[in-house]
């Protein structure tokens, strides 16, 4: 069971809490400053620091305390404060209520459904356009303009969090398209590494149990060869798939890591295996042979691997030549049969070539795979090398 850890004690606090400490601050302060702060506080003379200034203090804990759950009517209660306010004639202080509305308005657009921000929206206009009607039917002096003015700070609120919204919205897109490209990356990469290592082996204990098939009776010696060919392939193989399943099953949000990925110091055991199967490969290697950056040493290892395994099941020949050259800038692969070269998946019909060239073209590398003008069937691919890994 995962359990999480209880976040700090000050962390735990509301913010409705953090803003009554605030203006008991505000007023424990005051009242070391002016008599009877207390006093002055509830008396109604339109000066700003008497009742207006606990007006301002209520309405500001009460939004903090209800914008989350109810934001309507954390926009409701400046609001109605700010007709109180401009009913004792103080314009600062209802300026400021005003200013505390749009905020929740502007909340409400960015976090609440559209219809949710549309209402915060019109409620401060519907108070506009009421006291300018009550106005006009009073004959009181009305500046139309000047209303409308105030009633258009209640749109600007709304499209600054509806902007701030789908800005989110796109971010939280992009992030789920880069998880599903993550996702569908590490699929590939497995697929790729279950094709190479599967098809690899299973061609060879195909070709060892029809060669063990065909000489059982008349050559027993050679038919135990293939059974100990098979049972070794067979082993490696069932090793290497309990390695990957071990690696999935770590649950890691990073890409898991196979444990102990071949590379080209195994083309020696390779080539041991391929020729139990039949098929002679000549290793050549050219240049200075040195380590290299993980993702190329596989790739190029993988590359060698479906190569010869192509050549094992569909290239009908005996013979193939493999060239690894270690370039200052690049390492070339080259791999070379006098088979058939169009039949089978060898010719591109299949997921290794396909794969092969995923490898490449994920290392910003060259790959190329098709029949020799003098018969045969060539693949070749390049790797680019880092400037660090160069002599």
């Amino acid at each position: 069971m995962i359990i999480n850890p209880r976040p700090p004690l000050l962390r735990r606090l509301p913010p409705a809490a953090w803003v009554a400490a605030f203006w008991v601050t505000v007023v424990g302060v005051r009242c070391f400053q002016r008599d009877d702060e207390l006093a002055h506080l509830f008396r109604y003379n339109g000066n700003v620091e008497d009742m207006p200034l606990l007006v301002t203090a209520v309405v500001t804990v009460l939004m903090a305390s209800l914008l989350v759950r109810l934001p309507l009517l954390a926009v409701a209660i400046p609001l109605a404060a700010c007709v109180f306010t401009i009913g004792m004639r103080i314009q600062e202080t209802a300026a400021v209520q005003l200013l505390l509305a749009e905020a929740a308005i502007g909340y409400c657009a960015a976090t609440r459904s559209r219809a949710v921000s549309l209402c915060a929206a019109a409620m401060p206009v519907a108070v506009v356009a009421a006291m300018a009607a009550w106005r006009l039917a009073s004959d009181y002096p009305t500046d139309l303009f000047a209303q409308a003015a105030v009633a258009s700070t209640a749109a600007i609120a709304w499209l600054v969090g509806n902007t701030v919204r789908q800005n989110r919205a796109h971010a939280e897109a992009l992030r789920g398209r880069a998880t599903e490209q993550a996702i569908t990356a590490e699929r590939l990469r497995i697929a790729r590494e279950l094709h190479d290592m599967v098809a690899h082996n299973i061609g060879i204990i195909a070709i060892q149990a029809g060669m063990g098939s065909r000489v059982m009776d008349t050559q027993p010696a050679e038919t135990r060869n293939a059974l100990n060919a098979i049972e070794d392939t067979s082993r490696e193989t069932l090793a290497g798939l309990r390695r990957m399943l071990g690696a999935l099953r770590q649950g890691e949000p990073e890409s898991a890591p196979l444990e102990v990925a071949p590379g080209l110091g195994e083309l020696d055991r390779l080539v041991e295996k391929t020729a139990g199967a039949g098929v002679r490969v000549a290793l050549t290697r050219r240049g200075e042979p040195r380590a290299l950056p993980p993702e190329v040493d596989l790739a190029a290892y993988r590359i060698v691997q479906e190569s010869v395994t192509n050549v094992v099941k569909h290239a009908g020949t005996r013979d193939c030549h493999v060239t690894v050259d270690y370039g200052p800038e690049q390492l070339a692969v080259t791999v070379v049969d006098l088979g058939a070269g169009t039949t089978g998946p060898s010719a591109g019909s299949g997921y290794g070539i396909a794969g092969m060239r995923e490898r490449v073209g994920l290392l910003h590398g060259q790959f190329s795979a098709g029949p020799r003008p003098d018969g045969g069937f060539q693949v070749a691919a390049r790797l680019p090398l880092p400037v660090e890994v160069s002599p």
